[in-house]
């Protein structure tokens, strides 16, 4: 009788416990997901703010009967002394503050990917001390950092490759940052090794196959170059010849190369 009352208060323990663990998590998401919208509005704001000012306080010169807009071309003759001048510093300005939001945004993203990292691993840690699941990567993948890789021993086109990794329930990898690209750099040891990445384009405009944008590039030196006018270099590959930071070249998607997937850490019971 006395083991059994004894068991009470542990029960009730752990399950604070748990709450506690979930509380702040869903708290630091949603903090930041609040202030990455007040960024996105002030960037908007600006960018409308940028334009208004533009249009009202100075006309656009005219050139042979087209309207050509060009920062600082002004006509300030029907503009009262000094007014012209001002709307261009404002300008100048209101670009400087854009430039800021835009680095504050990307920040902010990192730090979101930083906060989804350490949900991952708060989401492991629980489901091993309740004991009923244990989070782990397939066979034949490598876990680093919370996240599951795969390194073909075949090589495919840039399509192909992503297919296969698509069929294992991933993709192409997504690099985010320098830290998992320093991760994922000679992931065999070979020196020579070369593999797609998950990043491809059009006429040199670059996004990774999960929809976001270029953000931290790791180009070699003279890349992209897109191949000429002769050839269309659209897909990424990633080669381990090459410094590490510097080690991206697009190249032609047909090209038969090794591949990288990437994808969350799995739970099995």
């Amino acid at each position: 009788m006395r083991d059994y009352v004894n068991e009470q208060p542990q029960r009730t323990e752990k399950k604070l416990s748990e709450r506690r663990l979930y509380h702040v998590l869903f708290l630091s998401i949603g903090l930041l997901c609040i202030v990455q919208a007040v960024l996105n509005l002030s960037l908007r704001l600006t960018l409308y703010s940028s334009e208004t000012a533009v249009t009202s306080g100075c006309n656009v010169t005219d050139v042979g009967g087209e309207n050509h807009r060009k920062d600082g071309e002004t006509d300030c003759e029907h503009i009262q002394p000094g007014h012209c001048k001002k709307f261009l510093e404002d300008i100048c300005a209101l670009k400087k503050d854009r430039s800021q939001l835009e680095n504050s945004n990307s920040k902010l993203r990192q730090q979101m990917k930083e906060v989804e990292e350490e949900r991952d691993i708060l989401k492991r840690r629980l489901a091993e001390r309740n004991g009923c699941a244990s989070s782990q990567c397939p066979a034949d993948w490598r876990e680093l950092n919370s996240r599951c890789y795969f390194l073909s021993t075949e090589t495919q086109t840039w399509e192909g490759s992503r297919k296969h990794c698509q069929s294992q329930g991933a993709d192409l990898v997504v690099i985010n940052s320098e830290q998992e690209q320093n991760a994922i750099y000679r992931l065999n040891g070979s020196e020579y090794l070369l593999f797609w990445i998950g990043l491809h384009g059009k006429n040199g405009m670059f996004q990774w196959v999960d929809g976001s944008a270029l953000e931290t590039p790791f180009w070699q030196l003279g890349q992209p170059d897109h191949g000429g006018p002769n050839n269309n270099e659209d897909c990424v590959e990633m080669y381990h010849k090459e410094p590490v930071l510097l080690s991206w070249n697009d190249a032609p998607c047909g090209h038969q190369r090794h591949w990288l997937c990437e994808k969350d850490l799995g739970f099995f019971p």
